[in-house]
């Protein structure tokens, strides 16, 4: 009989916030896994003697995934859901989130540009009028969005960073830092396609 959903690894964590992030530095994974950044560079370091990640050096370089890690990453998620007998529930939250991830994106359109006279324009959030419209559509669609991540929380603990990220994304962007909709490496959107990606790893689904 499968057991109660447990904690994930701080390894498997980090290993799995690579793949879903892709190449980054200790502190945005920090942020992805909301482990303190040395525990993050402590893992890093431990998986790379392992051979499943590796460090680009230079200003743009940083840690991605090697070929094993991509592997032992996909095992070992599939092992943690199955360990739990969570694939009916995740793959549930799943078809609620693409149900929403239309309208997700179509709201990122709309805070990205506008129409001005006719015309679509870059949105250069000017009009607090229509930006506070579009903040308002994101709010609602975030109620619906954090639903789903109650049920994924549930499921698999590891998944309730997700509804932190996003909540503090939709606060900041409501409270005057607009790049926090689609344009940081925290935005909304940035969140949004790190836990679309996280759900078909997830669930071993190819991306189309």
């Amino acid at each position: 009989m499968p057991g109660p959903p447990q904690p994930t690894s701080t390894d498997l964590l980090v290993l799995h916030a690579l793949r879903c992030v892709g190449a980054a530095g200790p502190a945005r994974l920090a942020e992805a896994t909301g482990l303190p950044e040395s525990d993050v560079e402590s893992e890093l370091i431990d998986l790379a003697v392992a051979g499943l990640v590796t460090r680009a050096p230079g200003a743009f370089g940083g840690w991605s995934l090697t070929g094993a890690g991509r592997a032992a990453d996909a095992e070992r998620v599939t092992a943690e859901l199955d360990t739990a007998g969570a694939r009916p529930a995740v793959t549930g939250a799943y078809d609620g989130f693409l149900l929403l991830n239309p309208e997700l994106l179509d709201l990122c359109t709309a805070w990205q540009l506008r129409s001005v006279d006719g015309v679509a324009a870059p949105n250069d959030h000017s009009d607090p009028a229509y930006d506070g419209r579009v903040l308002d559509r994101l709010a609602d669609l975030h109620r619906r969005a954090d639903d789903v991540c109650v049920r994924l929380s549930a499921a698999l603990p590891r998944f309730q960073r997700y509804r932190s990220r996003l909540a503090h994304a939709l606060a900041s962007a409501r409270s005057g830092a607009v790049e926090y909709v689609t344009d940081d490496l925290a935005s909304y959107h940035v969140v949004w396609f790190q836990l679309h990606e996280d759900l078909l790893v997830t669930l071993g689904i190819p991306r189309h």
